[in-house]
């Protein structure tokens, strides 16, 4: 194991980077703290941190991309996946694309330093709230229950999957935000969802769209 890591943090609220440097300093090294999807595989390639510490929703790219951008250049970087999102069917996706581990920004500050020490070891994560559901998922892969949906709506869908904004969907698809949030509320009366995490749960769990 290392006993320093070099620690990339990513994340786009002030608050919670600031929480994670505090927490981190004694264990790690914090060379960088980004907030833009877009910036994050630059500074890896750069920087060659031994960790990444990610949000999965972030301005311009989402997380799941940026997982599968660092994996792509097959870099021994570990991804430690710090979300909001307490969603079994999104811990299967992150892991599935390359994440280490998967921790939920409701547990302590403990679980996190338990899971940076575990992917340090070559080993695999995940919050124990949401061990038995990941691995009923990664057991069954989900189902492939279809969904009757419109070439426009399977696209906003794959949007907000991927963690865009609605103004950011509008503006990935030339259409007003208005229009969007519309395509969105039917999106979840279709699929009876109340939120945008039960939206996204349900996509992932379905197969909806390709990510």
């Amino acid at each position: 194991m290392i006993n320093r890591p070099r620690v990339l943090l990513v994340d786009d609220h002030k608050i919670v980077a600031e929480g994670l440097v505090q927490l981190l300093s004694d264990r790690a090294e914090i060379i960088d703290i980004i907030s833009d999807g877009n910036l994050v595989l630059e500074a890896v390639l750069r920087e060659r941190p031994d960790v990444v510490v990610l949000d999965i929703s972030l301005p311009g790219v989402s997380g799941l991309e940026v997982i599968r951008q660092i994996k792509t250049h097959r870099l021994e970087t570990k991804i430690i996946v710090l979300t909001m999102f307490a969603e079994a069917a999104i811990a299967v996706e992150a892991m599935r694309a390359g994440a280490a581990a998967f921790v939920l920004k409701e547990s302590s500050g403990d679980e996190l330093l338990t899971a940076l020490q575990t992917v340090l070891n070559g080993q695999w994560y995940v919050a124990a709230s949401l061990t038995k559901e990941i691995v009923t998922l990664m057991v069954d892969g989900g189902d492939a229950t279809r969904v009757s949906l419109s070439s426009q709506q399977r696209e906003v869908l794959r949007l907000i999957v991927r963690g865009q904004r609605l103004k950011e969907v509008a503006t990935t698809m030339g259409l007003s935000p208005r229009t969007i949030v519309g395509v969105k509320q039917k999106l979840m009366h279709t699929l009876q969802v109340s939120s945008t995490a039960e939206l996204v749960r349900y996509a992932l769990e379905h197969r909806l769209v390709p990510f």
